[in-house]
């Protein structure tokens, strides 16, 4: 009928996940930044693994004028793990060339500051009640089954829910 949208070939065919929008949006920012991909901040503990990422946090990576290879990759590290963190450069500068697929940084820069925040972590004080013989019968009907163990987990945790959230 008429032409289409300017976007309009981006929403045909199928929904995408909000990791993946984040990470278009994301990108003008992060490579201000100094970033190459803004995948190597979500992924961090992936690349380095969960002890490094819990005491330290990319900050940046810079490269020579005109390059993309042989970069400094700058990391804000909680102060006491600084030297860990030293010690381990080899194996981080290694595992972060792995994700990149190419020798992308040579060097690491540490600067002591405070790393990424902590996740945020809830806890539930209460015991979940069991659930009732027609949710479970419902959620039989479910065939895969880390689907049905979630669901029922999500159904024990809102039974012991009085009310709506407070927000404090």
């Amino acid at each position: 009928m008429g032409k289409r949208g300017k976007f309009s070939s981006d929403r045909i065919g199928h929904a995408r996940s909000v990791a993946e929008l984040v990470t278009r949006v994301g990108r003008k920012s992060f490579h201000k930044f100094g970033f190459v991909e803004s995948a190597i901040v979500a992924r961090w503990p992936e690349i380095v693994g969960e002890d490094v990422s819990r005491k330290s946090s990319p900050d940046s990576i810079r490269f020579p004028q005109g390059k993309r290879a042989g970069g400094t990759l700058n990391l804000s590290v909680h102060g006491a793990h600084a030297l860990a963190i030293q010690h381990e450069a080899p194996q981080i500068l290694e595992r972060v060339n792995r994700y990149f697929g190419y020798g992308a940084v040579s060097r690491m820069a540490i600067r002591q500051g405070q790393a990424a925040p902590k996740r945020l972590t809830i806890a539930v004080r209460q015991e979940a009640e069991p659930l009732s013989a027609e949710t479970t019968q419902e959620l039989k009907a479910v065939a895969n089954d880390d689907l049905r163990s979630a669901l029922e987990s999500l159904a024990a945790q809102i039974s012991v829910t009085k009310g709506p959230p407070k927000i404090g």
